[in-house]
């Protein structure tokens, strides 16, 4: 079942053409990030496009309880801030519910502040582990203690004399960098992360923003980022781009329906986020950049997504899994509509996200009629041309808005409906889904668990 309430069973249905404008939602990664550093900022930040979902409303209310004050007016959220090592220790344990980012992110921001806060979330937050952050985090200082195996409820009692650290990711994990350079704010000197595969780079883009001294260079051992610590942070005003990982969703949809063409706009385009689109158009997917330019440091344009019936499988680079790793499970719907065989490497961070996302969408797949091979760090899927999914399977969500939503998307092409047995999860990331993809032409609908 869903983490805040009873499941919620959907079915996807062969659908006609999708057709016109898709407006999703803010992104996700910023909108933390946004909450995060205004909290941390002295003064108002105003953020308009916060994305409203379950996940960044959760970290909302854990800057609260830290001592921001956070309050919407109108379109704008207003945050004002308590300054770099300003956290006052929270009277309640904070509930992160279903979110990865925003768990190892906020641990990152209180994690060399003399206070103490326990970290709980649902069921599947709650087995995900948190010692890939957790570690580096103890470098300056820290302490965690949870479960058996690093996982939440934890608690995590901050540093009364943090020191700055120089630290090697040893997997490309945005959550990761993003911790350590969050828990680097409040630490003396300069603390140094070292990622040997560039991922997402918003909190780097967003830390200068805010006025903190950031640099990036590129060494013979990768990627360094110096962030000197204890600066004051300038509120800002910020207007958050809309979700490329959503909008993966809409664009899917269209290559793999036929007749489709649909409108994707203001989409940000940030180059350690965009590697689904690179995959789909060598891929041969009919999907176009319209009106490219720079909003807020971000490159953002409209997307444009028709019906692609000659859609072949291809092998994705490895090194661009870290651009993508959100879109690996939608990727396998268009790839089960292409013809031959798409391979996918250096995935194995997909194995410790909301879900094991290999293994649920391999499961989901052979269910629907697709072959799927796995490995610990790859699989492939053959796929079945276009019109050629059978369908017809009921699918486990697993607690994943991903998984949900991607098998969704594999319905409105299949021969047979698609359903999935739980999709309250969407809400966390994507709460307009199910009306967004319904105004397009899709035929999506609540149900009983009859077809």
């Amino acid at each position: 079942m869903s983490s805040h309430a009873a499941p919620i069973p959907m079915t996807a249905r062969r659908s006609g053409p999708l057709t016109g404008t898709a407006e999703v939602p803010g992104d996700k990664s910023i909108s933390h990030r946004a909450l995060i550093l205004g909290a941390l900022a002295v003064g108002e930040t105003r953020v308009t496009g916060l994305l409203e979902g379950q996940d960044v409303l959760d970290t909302a209310k854990a800057m609260q309880a830290f001592g921001a004050d956070i309050e919407k007016r109108g379109d704008t959220w207003h945050v004002n801030g308590v300054g770099t090592g300003g956290f006052a220790e929270p009277d309640q344990v904070i509930d992160c519910g279903n979110s990865g980012t925003g768990v190892r992110l906020i641990m990152g921001a209180m994690a060399t502040s003399p206070i103490s806060a326990t970290f709980t979330g649902d069921a599947s937050l709650n087995k995900r582990p948190m010692a890939r952050v957790t570690d580096p985090l103890s470098l300056f200082g820290a302490q965690a203690v949870g479960r058996s195996g690093g996982r939440l409820p934890m608690t995590i009692v901050g540093a009364a004399d943090p020191v700055p650290v120089r630290y090697e990711t040893p997997v490309p994990s945005a959550q990761v960098k993003s911790a350590v350079l969050l828990a680097g704010l409040n630490a003396p000197g300069e603390t140094v992360v070292i990622e040997r595969e560039a991922t997402r780079d918003h909190s780097e883009r967003m830390l200068t923003g805010f006025g903190a001294q950031v640099s990036v260079e590129d060494s013979p051992d990768g990627r360094v980022i110096t962030l000197r610590g204890q600066p004051e942070l300038r509120p800002q005003e910020i207007a958050v781009p809309r979700d490329p990982s959503s909008a993966a969703f809409p664009v899917c949809a269209a290559l793999i329906t036929e007749g489709s063409d649909v409108l994707v706009p203001n989409i940000g385009l940030n180059p350690t986020r965009a590697g689904l689109f690179t995959t789909l158009r060598e891929m041969g997917a009919d999907l176009t950049y319209e009106n490219e330019r720079e909003e807020g440091g971000e490159p953002v344009a409209n997307l444009r997504a028709r019906f692609s019936p000659d859609l072949r499988g291809i092998e994705v680079p490895p090194d661009r899994a870290a651009s993508m790793i959100d879109e690996y499970p939608v990727l396998s719907a268009v790839a089960s509509c292409a013809t031959g065989r798409t391979l996918m490497t250096g995935v194995k961070e997909l194995r410790v996200k909301e879900s094991d996302r290999i293994d649920a969408m391999a499961q989901g797949l052979r269910a629907c009629g697709i072959e799927v091979e796995e490995g610990e760090d790859w699989w492939a899927v053959t796929g079945r041309g276009a019109g050629g999914v059978p369908g017809g399977a009921t699918v486990e969500s697993r607690l994943d808005h991903r998984i949900a939503m991607s098998f969704l998307v594999l319905g409105f092409a299949s021969r047979e409906p698609v359903r999935v047995d739980d999709a309250g999860p969407i809400a966390t990331s994507f709460p307009i889904f199910e009306p967004l993809m319904t105004r397009l032409g899709a035929s999506i609908t609540r149900d009983n668990g009859v077809f």
